[in-house]
């Protein structure tokens, strides 16, 4: 038999295809893309290259290394300072699927604002990740937030904030809770945020980013659970839901099936697998052409 024959318990190619799927959250070498700055991002984008097929995916969103301070690697850092055209491999790698954003350190806001002109402003890139780990990792209700998430709405970036709830506290000091982005996001109403995992334990984070309207969650990162979709379409909308699929550190039947295998339409699945991203990430994607 012919593994390729085999669909993995996923709906047809065709269905999944006309989903558009556009994931919002792919991590290939996510904490560190290797000592050259892009090998190991490279490596594992082709690691999910064949989950990328089998799942139909229109783009996938990577988040880049830029040389100010969000790995530990000081040599790997300084590379990328005075190569900055090693940031743009991965994406030339695959043009035609590969969307970048980058990485921001707010706890440097001089270098993180220079990164928002260079990437941002006068770069492919189309909007920033805040980390919840690593040395760039600041909770986003730290005064620097302001001045980096101004500059950002001034460009029209997306933001995708790292979030994570957890019993008995936060797992780290870099961590930001749903709680936290939803002071920081209604502070800029204009500006839309993406709440990273919403929260992992989504049952909290969907509540603390209910009334902010300006607030997206995403789907990725934590085991299936049922009721997750569902009670995000309940609570958010379908038009406040992002799938993101985490690879390839995560499962693409775990991650597409919370979608796929919610108890929605088929209008709201296509909502959350592809329009709501494409929504906020085209008029970008314009700009930037």
């Amino acid at each position: 038999m012919d593994l390729a024959d085999l669909t993995y318990g996923l709906p047809s190619p065709e269905r999944l295809k006309n989903y558009r799927i556009w994931d919002s959250y792919f991590t290939p070498a996510h904490g560190h893309p290797g000592k050259d700055g892009f090998s190991g991002v490279v490596s594992d984008m082709e690691r999910a290259r064949r989950a990328v097929e089998l799942g139909q995916f229109e783009k996938l969103c990577h988040f880049a290394h830029v040389g100010i301070g969000t790995t530990s690697d000081a040599a790997l850092e300084a590379l990328l300072r005075a190569r900055p055209e090693l940031v743009l491999k991965p994406l030339a790698h695959w043009p035609d699927k590969l969307l970048g954003m980058i990485q921001l350190n707010a706890n440097d806001v001089p270098a993180s604002l220079d990164a928002l002109n260079r990437w941002l402003r006068d770069g492919p890139m189309l909007g920033v990740y805040f980390p919840g780990g690593g040395p760039g990792a600041l909770p986003c209700s730290h005064a620097n937030f302001p001045p980096l998430i101004g500059r950002i709405a001034e460009l029209g970036g997306v933001i995708m904030q790292h979030t994570w709830f957890v019993t008995g506290g936060k797992p780290g000091p870099g961590i930001s809770t749903p709680s936290e982005l939803a002071d920081l996001a209604a502070k800029f109403p204009e500006q839309p945020f993406l709440c990273a995992h919403a929260g992992g334990e989504w049952e909290r984070g969907i509540r603390a980013v209910r009334d902010v309207p300006n607030i997206l969650v995403e789907t990725s990162g934590f085991d299936a659970t049922a009721g997750f979709i569902e009670m995000a379409v309940r609570e958010l909308g379908a038009e406040r839901v992002v799938f993101g699929s985490h690879l390839p550190t995560r499962s693409l039947g775990t991650e597409l099936g919370k979608v796929i295998g919610a108890e929605i339409g088929e209008p709201e699945k296509r909502l959350i697998l592809g329009e709501n991203y494409r929504r906020l990430v085209e008029p970008v994607m314009k700009a930037r052409a």
